[in-house]
């Protein structure tokens, strides 16, 4: 049977290269990507090809690239984010367009070049990694629970348009999991004249959160069981019980009850 090839985008760290070492062992062609292959001289893992999802240019490069050498492309895994906190009132524009530009414009960019090669052969699979986040709105985590709550919407409009074609799109929501994310995110300055004085109290928090998560092998694994599923489903979830029941929860709870837990969560 011919190996499958699989597209990571953001694989050269975090979850992104954990899943593309677990594909790999599993007996999949995997190809990750990076922003700078300069800056992963050793990387040996599997194939990695030099994307930046802010760029379309770089993303058909890339992707030229992988169908020359494979002849065919089955699996993207939209992998490449980055975090953003901050109050609203005080968090830079710029910055923000920055955060969807690479969580959401990125994942359209990905699949605007890719579908073609998968509606050509008659068959393919997309996952786009969102967030637990996405399913709420979090305090000072609000634009990037917006930018995976908006991948995540977008999910289930594609994966009807893409069906007749043989194309599945799924999403997979991860909870916290101990990656690289909080050293490279976007966080609004900590200061003595903002008037969000439980900022400060709330990052910390954050931070510890994602110190003492989960190993990110969890994810490949999900990520694996939905590779072989015959018919994936549109959402999936993984994390702690918590984290994947506070969606169940959201759902049933009305919504300032829903609204007070969180504040006692973060003790706002």
């Amino acid at each position: 049977m011919e190996k499958k090839v699989v597209l990571i985008t953001g694989g050269s760290s975090g979850i992104g290269r954990t899943t593309g070492i677990f594909l790999k062992k599993k007996g999949y062609t995997v190809y990750g990507t990076t922003r700078n292959l300069a800056k992963n001289p050793d990387f040996t893992d599997f194939n990695l090809l030099e994307l930046d999802v802010t760029t379309t240019a770089s993303i058909e490069a890339a992707v030229t690239r992988l169908i020359e050498a494979e002849g065919r492309l089955d699996i993207l895994i939209n992998n490449a984010g980055v975090g953003i906190t901050g109050p609203i009132e005080e968090t830079p524009i710029a910055e923000v367009h920055k955060t969807f530009d690479t969580n959401y414009y990125g994942p359209l960019r990905m699949l605007q070049v890719v579908l073609p090669y998968m509606r050509k052969q008659g068959a393919g699979l997309i996952i786009n990694i969102t967030s637990i986040a996405g399913y709420m709105g979090l305090p000072y985590r609000g634009i990037y629970s917006a930018s995976k709550a908006a991948l995540e919407i977008t999910t289930e409009a594609l994966r009807m348009e893409t069906k007749a074609f043989g194309v599945t799109i799924t999403n997979l929501a991860p909870g916290d999991f101990a990656t690289n994310i909080a050293a490279g995110r976007y966080h609004a300055p900590v200061s003595g004249q903002s008037a969000y004085h439980s900022y400060e109290k709330t990052l910390k928090m954050i931070n510890d959160d994602v110190d003492a998560a989960e190993d990110p092998i969890k994810v490949a694994k999900k990520i694996v069981g939905i590779l072989e599923a015959k018919k994936p489903r549109v959402h999936y979830k993984v994390g702690t019980f918590m984290q994947k029941f506070s969606v169940v929860l959201k759902k049933f709870l009305p919504d300032k009850v829903y609204e007070r837990l969180l504040l006692n969560h973060y003790k706002l």
